[in-house]
């Protein structure tokens, strides 16, 4: 009896036996299931769900490629050697997986050396809250560059992007506010852009202001008023050009006697500019007519005021 109970016991040891390993590989089975069920999704982490700007402009690669490829071929085929692929990779690396707060002016560097080309001299237009008439002038006038017609500023202008520790490294979801962070990768960005686009300026340089705006036209925390004027070389640029474009039918908040504007010229003349300002240069302001075409402003014997 001893020996039959000792059998009994160790068939149950046995049973009980092949019954955890039974369970064990179940749970593992579970866990590679749910592994490849879930493969190739993105992992949200809860950061990337609490910025307040929008997120990363969807098909980011392709955007970027067909602009380069474009600008490069189609508009500017002196530019045919830039290698589209490498622009891309170079900017791709600037902020991928990185921390969307913590984007640092290294980051951007080879992108700049890949992608800047020469902005030949009496050409560069510089502008602050004047973007779509700014842009409607470069497009009716070839003889003006602003910093979104040239190679980086057509590739990146009106799309976001930036990158989170988590996979997949991309944030579509949102990406930080300046107000959130100061070194984002769209403020890194644009800074260091601006700053090149400014330091190659040479001859006579234009920049288009907004006259209607309340709170006056040249702001000292905007790009151009914190980036673009202090780096404009007094060695190269001859003058400063200053456009001051008022809304066909007002507000005329302001105009070349104004505060904000003369603050503006006194920063210009300490630097050694020659300066000229014109309220409602006219070859901009018949561009605003064609969408008002009646208006008094409008005229053709009416003077810029």
């Amino acid at each position: 009896m001893p020996l039959q109970q000792g059998s009994a016991r160790m068939r149950q040891r046995t049973v009980l036996l092949v019954g955890i390993v039974v369970l064990l590989a179940a749970l593992v089975l579970a866990v590679v299931l749910a592994s490849l069920l879930t493969h190739g999704r993105h992992e949200v982490s809860p950061e990337m769900l609490k910025w307040k700007d929008r997120g990363t402009t969807k098909n980011l690669q392709e955007v970027i490629l067909g602009r380069c490829y474009n600008y490069i071929t189609a508009q500017h085929p002196e530019l045919g050697d830039k290698d589209c692929l490498k622009i891309w990779e170079s900017l791709k690396d600037a902020f991928i997986y990185k921390n969307p707060c913590n984007i640092t002016p290294e980051d951007y560097q080879p992108l700049m050396e890949l992608a800047s080309h020469p902005i030949p001299c009496n050409k560069s237009l510089f502008w602050s809250k004047t973007n779509d008439l700014v842009h409607r002038y470069t497009k009716s006038n070839q003889n003006f560059l602003t910093l979104e017609d040239t190679l980086l500023g057509y590739m990146a202008d009106r799309i976001s992007w930036c990158g989170d520790p988590s996979a997949p490294g991309i944030n579509y979801e949102s990406c930080p506010k300046r107000s959130e962070c100061e070194s984002n990768p769209g403020s890194v960005f644009w800074k260091m852009a601006s700053k090149m686009f400014a330091e190659a300026a040479c001859g006579v340089v234009q920049v288009m202001l907004n006259g209607s705006v309340e709170a006056g036209a040249f702001r000292s925390s905007s790009i151009f008023g914190s980036i673009e004027i202090f780096n404009l070389d007094p060695d190269k640029v001859t003058e400063v050009h200053i456009w001051l474009m008022q809304n066909i039918g007002g507000p005329q908040s302001e105009t070349c006697s104004g505060h904000s504007i003369q603050r503006l010229i006194s920063i210009l003349e300490e630097r050694n500019f020659k300066i000229i300002c014109e309220d409602n240069y006219r070859p901009v302001q018949l561009l605003q007519c064609v969408h008002n075409p009646d208006h008094t402003d409008c005229r053709l014997c009416t003077n810029s005021t």
